[in-house]
């Protein structure tokens, strides 16, 4: 690789770190939304059994409270964030964040998703959910999404 080249391609790379560290880490005053309760979610899974249909979309999901983790690239590496729901005929009644902060901007981050997101979820049908930046977090959003879609699997 020419010199010229690889100052070009390095020069890419940084600022598509730098991109994704301020677009990542942006704070926004916060929405006033009340942090969910505390509580431990790791994998637990209780569905009740019983099926609801959504209105015109034809997808059932069992009522219950489901749980996953999911990923994201952050400046830092891979974190993971988990995600707690409680759906009723499809909807979500209840939404609880479990924080997997790998370091101090990672917990300041994920813990501003984490007060913010009921707000954004809360009432909706889970086939809606669908999230890009909560509370100045745009990363955590993409784990959110990603739990979100196994917690849709498992809830069929």
């Amino acid at each position: 690789m020419r010199p010229s080249v690889r100052k070009s391609v390095f020069a890419g790379i940084a600022g598509l770190s730098l991109v994704g560290t301020v677009a990542g880490c942006a704070p926004t005053p916060s929405q006033g939304a009340t942090p969910p309760s505390a509580g431990n979610s790791a994998g637990a899974t209780t569905p009740s059994g019983t099926s609801s249909s959504l209105a015109g979309s034809g997808s059932a999901y069992k009522d219950g409270t489901y749980s996953a983790d999911g990923n994201y690239v952050s400046p830092n590496g891979t974190e993971t964030v988990g995600v707690e729901l409680t759906l009723a005929s499809g909807t979500v009644t209840a939404v609880n964040i479990t924080q997997h902060p790998s370091n101090p901007n990672t917990r300041k981050f994920q813990g501003e998703f984490a007060g913010g997101i009921a707000s954004q979820v809360v009432g909706k049908s889970i086939d809606q959910l669908k999230v890009s930046k909560v509370a100045g977090s745009s990363l955590t959003s993409g784990g959110f999404n990603q739990a979100v879609e196994k917690i849709k699997s498992e809830a069929h």
